[in-house]
């Protein structure tokens, strides 16, 4: 099976900054992309931030300025660093990654809790 893990997560003042982690773990041939999600209460999950193995990244319009994604490959870890954070940004974030095993599989993790206080 395959794992993600994420950590990182937390409770930070207004303005402050968390860097989020996801490491992927099991019988993995490769993994095309990983990204961020995330889940407000009420809200539908949507999509924060994405990174492709070659290092293309996308961002939500909400968060592009403000966070940045970078991968390492080796540890097939992705990273979500998250600057001038606002309470908007108060959310479950979830990893996801499409994984070859060697069939192609997305894979989600269980979530960490970013809280933003005002």
């Amino acid at each position: 099976q395959v794992q993600l893990v994420e950590s990182g997560g937390g409770l930070v003042q207004a303005g402050g900054s968390l860097t989020l982690s996801c490491a992927a773990s099991g019988s993995i041939h490769g993994i095309n992309a990983m990204g961020w999600y995330r889940q407000a209460p009420g809200k539908q999950r949507e999509l924060v931030g994405s990174i492709t193995s070659d290092g293309s990244t996308n961002y939500a319009s909400s968060v592009k300025g403000r966070c940045t994604i970078s991968r390492d490959n080796a540890k097939n870890t992705v990273y979500l660093q998250m600057n001038s954070l606002k309470p908007e940004d108060t959310a479950v974030y979830y990893c996801n990654a499409f994984i070859w095993r060697p069939a192609l599989v997305t894979v989600w993790g269980q979530g960490t809790q970013v809280t933003v206080s005002s």
